[in-house]
């Protein structure tokens, strides 16, 4: 007797049950299904962002893949109790699984559906396809812990203000060449402990900013680049060498919300399997422990736009609109609760100092690097936006953009007022500093009031608590690891070379 295999993927009927998609997410599972048929793919990849914004997910076949498109695909819920080494940090045996969830009880499956208008074929992988997923508990609700939609929520509130986001990337990253890839089995580490980093060396020598004989010194991996992150649909606009060896940035076109955050967890995870097939290592970690190695920031360019598709930023009669000056005040009243939304890591603080193109205070400036938010544009200026500079690369891109969305509408609505402008951003100890580190930007969310309401008390309490057991493993291993800003520690380099 003939089995129905689709009836042992996810759960029957699961995404129309629950009216899960709209009519271009139908239209664009169908075109999908197609692709997959046409091109005659292998596997696809179902994947979802964890809380530590990196990517996991399962490789499936095609009849597979078909059927998720309809019931969904269970998936484990274990990557909501792992920190950023997969080191437990939630029961997931005890009532609840450590999470005050019931339906968390007993280490259980939650339902992955694929969102099928993020479907792509990967251009570097043979006959692969390639596809993002949100989490939702067998009821059809969303997971509460899931980073998508955290955004999604916070964009729908933007909306029903009559705005929509838009996100420009500009992203730097550290890529150096494989000498040992360390495989050995004594290095491999385990749960909570990551693999020894491998040994590599520079692209190459010297320190010269946007220097061409650096570029085409790395000319392969930008060709290489260049090539196939278009091809796999991100808008890239450039690649350029930066200050420290290996060092560059990416930006791209504006995107609009949802699309933006995507974007960034595709490009990452293009980028570190595109190097690793020509023999390089991709990291995003923040200063990588190497000699030489300078730290790198995720520089997030916003503006709002009207239903008309106007930038609510523009002014006749200033550099920056009353709904842009809204929005910066947001963003500076609520910049030391949201630190750890922008910087998750414990690396990720070695760049807050004064004098070194990050910012230390919460801040804001007309085209001054020097400020957390630097103002880009001019009186009646289509472009006109703001740049956050606070960000690491390794964060969570829906983390990140929803604190700003959520942020950005509170200084809106509540007509907050960011003041003047700083002339000398470094020097303005009138601004709050910002945390120094991981541990005590998880203490300004825990006692914070302004997150909790945005995205509820039982999501900050579960994410402040993945980040403090990553600080004390972190002070376990490395007891003055936070006495000397300027070092970077031997269990940072272990933690996040590898893993970002």
């Amino acid at each position: 007797m003939p089995v129905d295999s689709t009836t042992a993927v996810g759960r029957q009927g699961f995404v129309e049950r629950h009216g899960l998609w709209d009519d271009e997410q139908r239209e664009a599972a169908a075109a999908a299904r197609a692709t997959v048929a046409e091109q005659g793919l292998h596997q696809i990849r179902v994947v979802t962002g964890d809380p530590h914004g990196k990517t996991r997910g399962k490789a499936l076949l095609p009849s597979t893949f078909s059927s998720a498109l309809t019931n969904g695909l269970d998936f484990v819920t274990a990557l909501f109790h792992f920190d950023s080494a997969d080191g437990i940090v939630y029961d997931p045996f005890a009532r609840g699984g450590g999470l005050d969830l019931d339906r968390f009880t007993g280490f259980p499956d939650a339902v992955l559906v694929p969102d099928p208008r993020t479907f792509r074929v990967l251009p570097w992988a043979p006959h692969t396809g390639w596809v993002l997923g949100d989490m939702y508990l067998g009821d059809g609700t969303p997971v509460p812990f899931d980073g998508r939609h955290v955004l999604r929520r916070a964009l729908s509130a933007l909306d029903d203000a009559g705005f929509s986001y838009l996100a420009g990337l500009e992203v730097e990253l550290s890529i150096t060449r494989l000498v040992d890839p360390t495989r050995r089995v004594e290095a491999l580490g385990g749960p909570g402990t990551p693999p020894d980093p491998p040994l590599v060396e520079a692209l190459g020598g010297g320190y010269a900013y946007q220097a061409e004989d650096h570029l085409d010194q790395a000319h392969e991996i930008v060709g290489r680049l260049a090539e196939l992150l278009p091809a796999v649909g991100l808008p890239l606009r450039s690649i350029e060498d930066e200050w420290g060896p290996g060092q560059f940035e990416v930006t791209f076109d504006p995107l609009v919300g949802l699309d933006a955050a995507d974007a960034m967890l595709l490009f990452r995870g293009a980028v570190k399997q595109i190097c690793r097939r020509l023999g390089l290592h991709a990291t995003f970690m923040c200063r990588p422990g190497l000699p030489g190695f300078f730290a790198s920031g995720w520089h997030l360019h916003q503006s709002l736009l009207t239903p008309d598709g106007t930038n609510a930023f523009v002014a006749d009669d200033a550099v920056l609109s009353g709904v842009g000056r809204g929005f910066v005040a947001g963003l500076l009243e609520h910049a030391v609760e949201g630190s750890i939304f922008t910087t998750p890591t414990v690396n990720g603080y070695r760049r807050r100092k004064p004098f070194s193109l990050a910012p230390d205070r919460a801040t804001w400036g007309i085209d001054n690097r020097a400020a957390m938010l630097r103002v880009q544009g001019d009186v009646g200026d289509p472009a006109t936006h703001v740049e956050n500079r606070i960000g690491e690369p390794a964060a969570n891109s829906y983390l990140y953009l929803a604190s700003q969305v959520a942020a950005g509408l509170d200084g809106i609505v509540r007509g907050l007022d960011p003041g003047d402008p700083e002339i000398e951003p470094y020097a303005a100890t009138d601004r709050p500093l910002l945390p120094t580190s991981l541990a005590d930007a998880g203490s300004a969310l825990k006692r914070g009031e302004f997150y909790r309401h945005a995205f509820s008390d039982r999501f900050v309490d579960w994410y402040v608590g993945l980040k403090e057991f990553e600080v004390g493993r972190f002070t376990a291993a490395e007891p003055g690891g936070q006495d000397d800003p300027d070092t970077v520690t031997a269990w940072e380099h272990r933690e996040y070379f590898t893993r970002y």
